[in-house]
């Protein structure tokens, strides 16, 4: 019997990509026969350490993101909805407490499950209903909808803002930023705002 190839998907969900990226690969990967282990990484440390330009700060790139999101949202057939200020969502409100959230849900018992509940919420309410993912209560109702319970939650709240979930969270974004230079047999994919192709990504790695 053939071992399922290990995947790790390194994301944020302040990135339209990687929603795109996140709703495929947990389509087929049943399909593919891969086991998808979930690395919630921080968009705004992956930018900063490779030295890719914010698309706030380059035109043309944002005009290409509309088109080519539109198109991706349609193909891929994914709820996508530009949220009123995009590039405040982004990169003035940021997501780096709900990658925190998302390090300390991946980091529990049956973590792997729960990040790709909490993570679609999350998608959700950015890219779709165009709200809130920076404080306590948005988590929350994120978790909610995700079929996390009280205790769960109020757990998780406790434990996001912690030096360990702060310091997990920084090396996940460091692997993300090196994941080309690692050797081995695993996988990785980082879905982020610069990965513009997501048709041809899956396409080279899955032959599909």
């Amino acid at each position: 019997m053939t071992s399922k190839k290990v995947v790790e998907l390194f994301y944020d969900v302040a990135s339209p990509y990687s929603w795109l990226g996140f709703e495929v690969i947990c389509r087929y990967k049943n399909v593919w026969n891969i086991d998808l282990k979930f690395r919630p990484a921080f968009l705004g440390g992956v930018m900063k350490g490779s030295g890719n330009k914010s698309p706030a700060m380059v035109q043309k790139k944002v005009l290409y993101m509309d088109k080519d999101l539109s198109r991706l949202r349609d193909y891929f057939n994914v709820p996508m909805q530009h949220p009123a200020d995009p590039i405040g969502v982004i990169f003035k409100k940021g997501s780096l407490s709900a990658m925190r959230f998302l390090t300390a849900v991946q980091e529990r018992e049956g973590g792997n499950t729960m990040a790709e509940q909490v993570s679609r919420e999350l998608f959700l309410r950015i890219w779709n209903e165009d709200k809130d993912i920076t404080e306590p209560g948005s988590l929350s109702e994120a978790a909610v909808k995700a079929g996390l319970s009280e205790s769960e939650i109020k757990e998780l709240l406790e434990l996001y803002t912690s030096p360990k979930m702060k310091d997990k969270l920084r090396s996940t974004t460091q692997d993300a930023l090196d994941y080309g230079e690692r050797s081995g047999s695993d996988l990785s994919l980082r879905n982020d705002i610069t990965s513009c192709d997501v048709k041809n990504v899956f396409k080279q790695v899955f032959d599909i």
